[in-house]
């Protein structure tokens, strides 16, 4: 539900703006209006200076703080990024070192002063790779050489020449620069390096409760900042404005509290064109789902909250493309264990609601873990009744025609369900429109939803036989007459007729053609089910086969299906998550009229 909001004017002397928005601050309801972003210098450099805060809270963060002592620090800030910094250059340093010693292992230990030495006595030490099985040993008669070492693929050897212009039929090596052994050293310290910048990083770990109050602090200071260089000037700059915004209910509490403060105020009801904030509200279970509605964006003030319709049709898309009753109930672990998380606990309930409904609509499809329930002989009758038939052969003890009765089921009870989604928009667009305009302005909309809406219900009466023939055809004959008029002639009654005619026309066209293609994306819901449920049964085979081979064969059987079904498990979550939400944002809606604000209630609060 979208909260009223009620307007509120300001008028103060100029000066007396800062005492006035901390007032605001400490009542914490009020949407001063107010830019997002900054308007100047200061109000940039306090931006940033957050940003750099919030920055180094996430390196704390992700440092282990186990027996570290504290550190004092005059600006833990910079202190942090320097650490940050230099311990990525020591694990840089670390990484290279560890590439070097696995190149020089091979060469073994050598000392840098002989081969100088060597050198000077004009000889020079060359060093050659070359594979085991082009390795011949009538290369030393060519020029003196010693093997170095070897392994099942390479040797390593190095001649002495004072010849510089001698040839060999091996390319040479670059000579490493130290020994293996001194490379290790190397890293011992380099290590060393890194456990001491880590201990310090980890120390400064003790200003993190200091760093977070002057984050909040700060943007506290910056929202109070933007919200008095958003005020307006009067009488030559003596007279500050300004406008804001409050939810209806603390009404009464905030005519107490203003007038206690040095200012003239008065108030009025929001309207549309005051472009108030949007604060919605909602019961415990659409709650949850309100984060999805802020995906796409809040609603105008004088629309509808969508909130409450995508809790009950995501919810419904999403355990359709899962499909699986075993898969629901793994969800519902998962959430469970989500719960126990500090960083993740405020998506648990909605995993948990989400595998609930995935296990109750897996239970309706017959499906545990990729296998069939209707097969299991244990399986009452009596339960497997309350489950979705393969095919509808009847409904509501009615034969159905050949032509659904012949169909998947799954795949029927998908496209109903699409269609009563798309029936319920175009519902919502009619009844929301007709608050904003009237009945009368609203003619040709109500003329579509009578067409669609109704003509959908007439035929599903049709095919239970609750209606004969001639019944169901004079009700459609009317149905059409009535819908025409308002599409055709009366949907706009201040526009000439032909203009309407015109206009019903090309709607006509639109509506036609987009509606089908809006029908059919449902059928991505069966789809996406299908798709998890052959996966899940082919892994159910590849366990089976594995099955067959003893305890080995078993000890397969069990990754095989953990492995495969988890897997199945993450993709099918993902197509769940992202397809539904698809049906909600375009097709449900684009035909319902849903229009999104521009602002989302902010008020001034001590605390961001």
């Amino acid at each position: 539900m979208i909260d009223r909001m009620t307007k509120y004017s300001f008028i103060l002397l100029d000066g007396m703006q800062e005492e006035f928005l901390e007032q605001l601050q400490e009542l914490g309801v009020v949407d001063i209006t107010r830019s997002l972003k900054p308007v100047d210098d200061k109000s940039t450099a306090m931006l940033e200076r957050a940003e750099e805060i919030r920055r180094a809270l996430n390196i704390l963060q992700e440092v282990p703080s186990e027996g570290a002592s504290a550190v004092t620090s005059q600006d833990p800030v910079a202190d942090t990024f320097a650490l940050s910094g230099t311990l990525k250059e020591l694990s840089a340093r670390r990484d290279s070192l560890d590439k070097k010693a696995g190149e020089r292992k091979p060469w073994g230990e050598f000392s840098t002063e002989d081969i100088a030495r060597l050198r000077e006595t004009g000889c020079r030490v060359r060093y050659y790779k070359v594979a085991k099985k082009k390795f011949s040993g009538e290369w030393a008669s060519i020029v003196p050489l010693c093997v170095v070492s070897e392994d099942d693929s390479y040797v390593w050897f190095v001649t002495v020449s004072d010849d510089p212009a001698y040839s060999f039929p091996v390319a040479e090596c670059p000579a490493p620069e130290v020994s293996w052994k001194e490379t290790m050293e190397q890293i011992d310290r380099t290590e060393k390096e890194i456990e001491d910048t880590r201990a310090r990083l980890s120390g400064l770990k003790s200003h993190t409760e200091d760093l977070e109050k002057e984050l909040e602090g700060g943007l506290c200071d910056l929202d109070r900042y933007l919200a008095g260089e958003g005020c307006s000037k009067a009488v030559e700059g003596h007279v500050a404005v300004f406008e804001g915004f409050a939810p209806v209910d603390n009404e009464a509490a905030l005519t107490e509290a203003f007038d206690k403060m040095p200012v003239l105020w008065y108030k009025s009801d929001a309207r549309q064109e005051d472009n108030p904030p949007i604060s919605l509200t909602n019961n415990k279970f659409t709650r949850m789902f309100s984060v999805l509605t802020d995906m796409y964006g809040r609603p105008e003030y004088d629309g509808f909250d969508p909130t409450p319709f995508i809790s009950v049709f995501f919810l419904l898309f999403f355990a359709f493309c899962m499909g699986d009753a075993g898969y629901g109930l793994v969800l519902i672990l998962g959430g469970l264990f989500m719960g126990r998380v500090a960083s993740f606990r405020s998506m648990a309930p909605l995993v948990v609601t989400l595998g609930i409904g995935t296990t109750v609509i897996g239970l309706l499809f017959h499906t545990f873990f990729s296998m069939e329930m209707l097969d299991w002989a244990w399986i009452p009758d009596g339960v497997k009744s309350l489950m979705l038939p393969k095919h509808f052969t009847r409904l509501l003890g009615t034969p159905m025609p050949e032509m659904i009765a012949n169909m998947d089921a799954t795949m029927v009870f998908a496209i109903i369900t699409g269609v009563v989604h798309l029936c319920l928009a175009f519902l919502v667009k009619a009844i929301n429109q007709t608050k904003r305009n009237g009945f009368l302005n609203c003619l040709g909309t109500w003329g579509w939803t009578l067409l669609i809406v109704g003509g959908t219900i007439v035929g599903a009466i049709a095919l239970t036989g609750v209606m004969s023939s001639a019944v169901t055809k004079w009700v459609i004959i009317v149905l059409g007459v009535v819908s025409a008029l308002g599409i055709f002639i009366l949907s706009d009654l201040h526009r000439n007729p032909l203009a309407n005619i015109g206009m019903g026309l090309w709607e006509t066209y639109n509506t036609a053609t987009g509606l089908l293609g809006d029908v059919l994306s449902y059928l991505r819901l069966y789809a996406l089910g299908l798709a998890g449920a052959m996966l899940g049964a082919a892994f159910n085979s590849l366990g089976g086969m594995a099955a067959g081979g003893g305890a080995v064969g078993m000890i397969g059987c069990v990754l095989i299906l953990i492995i495969g079904h988890v897997l199945n498990i993450a993709m099918a979550a993902l197509g769940a998550f992202v397809h539904p939400l698809r049906l909600n944002f375009l097709e449900f809606f684009k035909n319902s009229g849903y229009e999104t604000s521009r602002r989302n209630y902010n008020p001034l609060k001590n605390t961001k």
